[in-house]
C-alpha cells in the first residue's frame, strides 16, 4: 500500500514556492518499475508540507496501517524530509513489531524536476517494502535502510540527508538490489498504540540559558526532554536543578539527553549530570536519538502516568531504540 502524506517528492512550483500536489497514483506514473514489483494500492492521507506534520499526523498514519495491515504485504508512506525522523520514530512506537515493512520516503527534489532523488528513493522503497527480512518501520532514502528509530536528518539539501545514529544502517539499496546487514526483530503480529501525549516539550540548551524559559516549559508540559551539552547535565548557577527537581517532585517526567549526535550521554561521567541521577522521574537517553526520546515520551505518557511504569518503558529497548546500558 502506497500512502501519500506530501512533501517535497509530491510538490509543485508555485508564486509562493514549492507546494505539495500531487497524489499517490501520479507519482506511481513517474517510476513504472514498481508495477514490476508488486501491485499497489494508494490511499492519500495528507498534502503537507512535513514542518505542519505532528502528532495528530502520526496517529492517522498509524490508523491507516492497522485498518489495511491484513490486505497488503507492506506499506509505502511518502512524507517531506523535514521531519520525516520524527514520524519514523513516533511509528515505531505506535506499530511495534510488525513483521511487515512500513518504508518512509521522501526526497529533497520534486519528483517532475530533471534532476532528482524521488524516482530512486521511491523505487528502492518499494524494493524494500516487497523483500524478506525487511521488518517494521523504516526510512529509506538514498540507497540506505535505516531503522525508524535511529535516524535523524543531517544534511539539509544535499540528497543523502539522513544518517543512522548510533546504530548502524540496516541494509543498502543499490540498482534496485537488496543488500541485507542486520534483520530487525518482529512478532507473528504487531502491537498497535492508538495514544500520544502531546504535552510534551524539548529544550535546548544553551549558553547562559535563562531559567525562567525552563520553568515556563515545565509548567505547560507533562514531560520535558532536555538536550544539554555534551555528556549531560544542567548549569549548576540560576536554578535549574532545582526547577527540575520540584518538576519531578510534581509528577512531570524529565528525560535528559544531549545535542551531540553520535555516543550519547553519560550523567555520572560530570557532578552537573551526577546529581540528579536516582530520582525516578529524570531518566536518561543515553545513546538515543533525541526524534526516538521525544517521541517514546510521548508514547508512554499516553499509556501511564505511573513513575514506575514509566521508567520501566523507558528504558525497555522497541525496535532497536536504545543499546547503552542502564547504570
Amino acid at each position: 500500500m502506497f500512502i501519500g502524506t506530501g512533501g517535497t517528492i509530491a510538490s509543485e512550483m508555485s508564486e509562493e514556492g514549492l507546494l505539495p500536489g500531487l497524489m499517490p497514483a501520479q507519482l506511481l506514473r513517474y517510476v513504472p518499475a514498481v508495477a514490476d514489483l508488486c501491485d499497489t494500492g494508494c490511499t492519500q492521507l495528507y498534502d503537507l508540507d512535513s514542518t505542519d506534520i505532528g502528532p495528530e499526523h502520526w496517529l492517522g498514519m498509524a490508523r491507516a496501517i492497522r485498518e489495511n495491515y491484513g490486505s497488503y504485504d507492506g506499506f509505502v508512506i511518502s512524507h517531506g524530509t523535514d521531519t520525516m525522523a520524527y514520524t519514523a520514530a513516533a511509528l515505531s512506537y505506535l506499530i511495534q513489531g510488525s513483521p511487515k515493512p512500513i518504508i518512509l520516503t521522501g526526497a529533497q527534489k520534486p519528483i517532475g524536476f530533471d534532476s532528482t532523488d524521488s524516482k530512486v528513493n521511491l523505487t528502492d522503497s518499494f524494493v524494500c517494502a516487497c523483500a524478506e527480512g525487511i521488518h517494521g518501520v523504516c526510512i529509506v532514502f538514498n540507497g540506505r535502510v535505516i531503522i525508524g528509530t535511529r535516524a535523524c536528518k543531517t544534511r539539509s539539501k544535499s540528497f543523502d540527508a539522513f544518517s543512522s545514529i548510533n546504530y548502524p544502517n540496516i541494509a543498502v539499496v543499490r540498482d534496485r538490489l537488496l543488500t541485507r546487514y542486520i534483520t530487525p526483530e518482529c512478532r507473528e503480529t504487531p502491537v498497535f498504540y492508538d495514544a500520544l501525549n502531546d504535552r510534551v516539550g524539548l529544550l535546548k540548551l544553551i549558553p547562559g540559558a535563562d531559567p525562567e524559559l525552563m520553568r515556563f516549559m515545565l509548567d505547560r508540559s507533562d514531560a520535558l526532554v532536555i538536550e544539554s551539552f555534551g555528556v549531560g547535565g544542567l548549569p549548576q548557577g540560576g536554578g535549574m536543578h532545582g526547577l527540575v527537581e520540584a518538576a519531578a517532585a510534581a509528577g512531570k517526567t524529565i528525560v535528559m539527553t544531549t545535542q551531540v549526535q553520535h555516543e550519547g550521554s553519560d550523567l555520572a561521567v560530570y557532578k552537573v549530570g551526577h546529581v540528579l541521577r536516582g530520582n525516578p522521574r529524570i531518566l536518561e537517553a543515553y545513546d538515543m536519538t533525541t526524534e526516538a526520546a521525544l517521541t517514546k515520551t510521548m508514547w508512554i505518557l499516553g499509556t501511564t502516568r505511573d513513575a514506575e511504569r514509566v521508567c520501566e518503558l523507558f528504558y525497555t529497548p522497541v525496535s532497536r531504540d536504545i543499546l547503552a546500558p542502564v547504570k
